[in-house]
């Protein structure tokens, strides 16, 4: 990564039995993850970051096949012959060589351990009474770093099966309105889960102040707050 890459963006380090997991927030949903050598982008989206500028994938996860989560162009800049990608049905079809992914499956790669779940709306919807994310379409994974389970949620809203989420170490939920949630549905989501560490993502001008005060009275949950509009 270049200098000016590397200073652009915030990053964090969670210890881990198997050595630090460095997690860069790129911004919007993507994230970049540095883990025993390896390199981990979640939903690459050329709008945050240049990423002929970052360092290429041994892994990829798309979430979904909205354009700011599968953008060709990003994913064609980070990927090579090895990457691996992993991908939702819908957005597999349109990833050549990727491996697809429905909620449920549970798979290792690149020596990660791969778990994909539900992400969908309840409430928000578009004017023709649809679903922004239909049920059963989009994935949210979790990740295993060594003792640590990092749970990315994709796009979706605080939904029943997120209280089946065991051992969460770090949550990334998606606040970004009208598409996902309120800071109180983030806030409800993570009391369904108790995350040890929560970032809200994708969040866009939603007020991240709230999310904080909501999560005041909840002190086994760390709400950390990083530039991911």
């Amino acid at each position: 990564m270049s200098t000016m890459a590397q200073e652009k963006f915030e990053s964090d380090v969670v210890k881990t039995s198997a050595g630090d997991l460095k997690i860069t927030f790129l911004g919007h949903g993507s994230l970049m993850f540095n883990f025993g050598g390896r390199v981990i982008h979640v939903d690459p989206y050329g709008s945050v970051a240049d990423y002929t500028q970052l360092p290429k994938a041994d892994l990829i996860l798309i979430c979904h096949e909205h354009h700011d989560h599968l953008d060709p162009k990003a994913l064609g800049a980070i990927r090579t012959e090895k990457t691996v990608v992993v991908a939702n049905p819908t957005a597999g079809r349109q990833v050549e060589g990727s491996i697809v992914m429905k909620h449920g499956d549970v798979r290792t790669a690149e020596g990660l351990k791969i778990e994909a779940v539900m992400a969908y709306n309840i409430v928000h919807k578009r004017d023709t009474g649809e679903s922004f994310h239909p049920k059963g379409v989009g994935n949210g994974y979790i990740i295993t770093f060594g003792d640590k389970r990092v749970y990315v949620a994709g796009d979706t809203e605080n939904i029943p099966e997120m209280k089946q989420l065991k051992n969460i170490d770090v949550a990334f939920l998606p606040m970004n309105l009208p598409y996902t949630m309120t800071p109180e549905m983030v806030a409800d989501a993570a009391k369904l889960f108790s995350p040890k560490i929560l970032y809200p993502y994708h969040y866009g001008e939603t007020d991240t102040s709230k999310l904080v005060s909501l999560l005041k009275a909840s002190p086994g949950i760390e709400v950390r707050i990083r530039k991911m509009k």
